[in-house]
Formats: structure tokens, sequence, C-alpha cells
């Protein structure tokens, strides 16, 4: 434990080293108007929309809570943990292996094809924003169908390659998964923009809890205990009218 508590540090401290710089270049891809299509994404809360689960600010912020520790914990985040490490290494195999389990524990298809969507939308606009011959090795591993291309393992060898450190990477890779789900309530709840930033406020500490606890696991910890989000992007394609993808 004592090992783990000091490795956790170790990680904390080297984020601190994050450069004006790099956290510029963090908050450009995540900005509203980054062109990647994840706000057409609602992953499964317009059914809980829909079936009338969510309707308030405080069901809105349960909602985003259990998609934070019980999805993003232990699927995306942590195979942005391990793909940045992979990146770090030159690994490609390994790569390789991370985007096919990040679609294999997408058990819906509209997750499994709004994460390949998103990642290929996201390569097509940072290709032009920097020069690295490994992101280039990658996006001729999509384009030769070697690999599906899933966002996350596309986000983390973005991040490595930006110099960005990992911490922050994966922190504000869930602020704005979390602050896009925000945002699609507020478009499709009858809610005003005050609640959503009420709720996304009260989100923040989950957030930061959220990635120090990734910090601590391993793959070994990949999982998915998201179920009922799973099955309402399952449902999703089926409901009457749909104002999101997925």
């Amino acid at each position: 434990m004592k090992r783990q508590n000091d490795d956790l540090n170790s990680r904390l401290n080297t984020a601190a080293t994050l450069t004006d710089f790099s956290l510029l270049r963090l908050l450009q891809i995540h900005d509203s108007a980054f062109p990647i299509g994840s706000y057409t994404h609602s992953y499964g809360m317009e059914t809980y929309i829909q079936e009338d689960i969510i309707r308030t600010k405080e069901q809105l912020i349960d909602y985003c809570k259990a998609y934070l520790f019980h999805n993003l914990v232990h699927g995306d985040a942590l195979i942005i943990q391990e793909a940045f490490h992979a990146a770090q290494a030159r690994d490609m195999t390994y790569l390789k292996e991370l985007d096919e389990l990040c679609g294999a524990m997408k058990l819906a298809k509209e997750s499994r094809d709004a994460s390949v969507n998103v990642g290929k939308q996201f390569m097509r606009t940072v290709l032009p924003l920097i020069e690295s011959s490994f992101l280039l090795q990658w996006q001729q591993k999509i384009e030769e169908e070697e690999v599906k291309g899933h966002y996350a393992v596309l986000y983390a060898i973005y991040c490595e390659a930006l110099g960005v450190d990992l911490y922050h990477a994966v922190m504000t890779f869930m602020y704005a998964s979390i602050s896009g789900l925000v945002q699609n309530a507020v478009r499709a709840v009858p809610f005003g923009q005050n609640s959503g930033v009420q709720a996304l406020n009260a989100l923040l500490v989950s957030v930061e809890e959220a990635a120090k606890l990734v910090m601590t696991l391993t793959i070994d910890d990949v999982a998915n205990n998201a179920l009922g989000i799973e099955l309402a992007s399952m449902k999703h394609e089926f409901l009457f009218s749909r104002l999101f993808i997925s």
C-alpha cells in the first residue's frame, strides 16, 4: 500500500510541472468549438431522459457520477493511461491490443460506433496541428483497417506527442466528457443553463477524485460496471425521436 501511495504521489507531483503552453494545448482540444462531434452523442443518457429517469438537476448529477466512476474510470480513462505509456514506449503492438479492448468493453453498438467516429474526426482535426511520425503511423493503421481508431487510444497518443502529463490528460478528458453530458442534458431536459452550470460545478470534485483513482489502477482493473448505461445505449436507437446519435 505504501508503494502504491508513493507511486500516486510521484505521478501527481510530476503533473504539477504542466506548463502554460501544454495547458493551452489541452484546453484547445477540449473546447466546445473543437469539431470532433462529441456534442452529438449522449451515450445512453437520452434514453434515461425520455423514460423520465432524468428530469432534475440532482438526477443529472447522479447519472454523471455513475458514468464517471462506473464507465470512464475503469473504461476509457484507464485505456488512456495504458495507451499513454504505450505511446511513450512506441509499443505499437500493445496500442493495437488496447484499441481492440476499447471496442470489446463497449457492449452497445452505438457506444462502439461513437468511440470510432469521434476518434476518426479527432484524427482529421489534430493532424495539421502537430508533427508526429508516430501519430502518422497510427493514422496509417486506421486507414489500412488494422485498428478501428477508438478515441481514447488516439487521445492518449496525441497527448503524449504534445508533451502533456498523463494526470492532466486523464482529468481533462473526464471533465470534457462530463461537461458534454451536462450540456446535452440542458438541450434535452426542461431546465435552464444555470442548472447545468450548477450541476457541472457540483461534479468537479468527483472529476478530480476519479482522475486520481485512475492513477492507482492498472490494466487488470479494466471492467464494465455501467450495465444500466449500456442497456440505455442499446435501447437508444429504438426511441421514437432522438436529438443525439447515441
